[in-house]
């Protein structure tokens, strides 16, 4: 083998997966096998926002670079000036359109562009029924629901404003709300609100003063405009961060007659941002008002209640046993005196008449009592064993005897019989 084939360069894999850190592709080779890849992709149809639109005089192409709504990616498109020119609707910057392209890529800038063959504006008609689609989606999943929705505090003391830079809404929300209550303070966020912008610095404003634990609520607020100018307040990103806040949010966009679908994820829908100014803090002056109407009132039923008894305790002091407190002590005591006397002659009279029956019995005991007979001169003889001798068949001589009379008792004993 030769010296010149010893410094032969390896052959280089021939897939991706077959590379090493000691056999690896060179950038070239890597930019040409993407190139091959994309150039055997089939032209598609894109959707995206007009952010830069570049027609230059005298040159057949034309440049735009097309951004995706929702999340910070762009590509750039070019197409024959021609193409751009015979749109049925004219394009401008900033506005949603669809494109037939061809992905290119280029090896040398290592850039992915869009060739396009056909553009056409979406209608205002079209996003309005991309959004009623939307809000069905939404609503499907609970966002709407009313019992999601959080009270707005009474008095915040610090509320949040996401709002345009140098807007009238701001200063219609922060003048009318310091107007009704002074020592409110805001922390105000000037966002893009409407553009390519406006979905992602909104979204992300909101997010930061959600994290603030001494934001009471938040306001989201924004002029009125065309349709078109509204759309990033129904966008589904912005929409769903709005729904994941916390803090109580008031969305204040637009007119009355406007209804983005921030309006119906929000806790409360203002019709205006001075409505919003009106609804987040109370008017002091009412307050004020309400307290005095409150204190009157007050008074009022203090002072009647205060009437009325006063009242009733004059009727109380008029009435006889007020006036003379011994009136009932008087009847009671001259009703204690005759139930006294009545109870006495009662008694008087049951004890008189007990008197003279027990002098009437006393008689008649006295009359059949064996002692009266004795004082008559008769005696009461007894054995010795205290049994009455009626026939003397009942003694024997010699047996003792006791004979009672009158005045006591005499001893004997039977010495013969008769």
């Amino acid at each position: 083998m030769s010296a010149g084939e010893d410094q032969t360069t390896p052959a280089l894999p021939a897939r991706a997966l077959d590379t090493t850190a000691e056999n690896p592709w060179p950038v070239r080779l890597l930019s040409s096998k993407i190139a091959d890849y994309v150039a055997r992709m089939a032209p598609v149809w894109v959707e995206g926002q007009v952010v830069q639109l570049n027609r230059r005089p005298g040159s057949g192409i034309a440049f735009l670079t097309l951004r995706d709504t929702d999340a910070d990616m762009s590509l750039p498109v070019s197409m024959p000036a021609g193409v751009l020119a015979a749109a049925t609707t004219s394009v401008q910057e900033g506005a949603h359109v669809v494109v037939h392209a061809k992905p290119v890529f280029w090896t040398k800038r290592g850039t992915l562009q869009l060739n396009a063959d056909a553009v056409r504006a979406i209608g205002v008609g079209e996003l309005l029924a991309r959004i009623e689609h939307l809000k069905r989606v939404l609503a499907a999943e609970g966002l709407f629901d009313a019992d999601r929705k959080v009270a707005l505090p009474f008095l915040p003391r610090v509320v949040g404003l996401v709002c345009g830079r140098e807007s009238k809404a701001e200063h219609d929300v922060v003048v009318n709300a310091q107007a009704r209550w002074p020592q409110v303070e805001f922390v105000i966020r000037e966002v893009a609100v409407q553009g390519v912008g406006a979905v992602a610095q909104v979204s992300a404003a909101i997010a930061e003063l959600d994290a603030r634990p001494d934001v009471e609520v938040i306001v989201v607020a924004r002029g009125g405009g065309a349709v078109e100018d509204l759309l990033p307040f129904s966008n589904e990103t912005l929409v769903r961060a709005a729904a994941a806040c916390r803090t109580p949010l008031v969305s204040a966009i637009g007119h009355e007659t406007d209804t983005p679908l921030l309006d119906l994820v929000a806790d409360y829908r203002a019709s205006t941002p001075t409505d919003a100014a009106k609804r987040i803090v109370p008017d002091v002056g009412e307050e004020r008002a309400r307290l005095a109407q409150a204190r009157g009132r007050m008074r009022a039923a203090l002072t009647h209640r205060v009437v009325r008894e006063r009242a009733g305790l004059d009727a109380l002091r008029s009435r006889p046993v007020l006036a003379r407190p011994t009136t009932l002590v008087d009847v009671r005591e001259h009703d204690v005196h005759r139930a006294r006397d009545t109870a006495r002659h009662a008694l008087d009279l049951l004890l008189s008449r007990a008197a003279g029956q027990t002098e009437r019995l006393a008689a008649q005991v006295r009359a059949l009592s064996p002692a009266a007979t004795l004082e008559r001169g008769y005696a009461v003889v007894q054995r010795g064993d205290g049994a009455v001798v009626r026939d003397p068949s009942e003694v024997a001589a010699g047996d003792p005897l006791r004979v009672r009379v009158a005045r006591g008792e005499l001893r004997a004993a039977v010495q013969a019989e008769a």
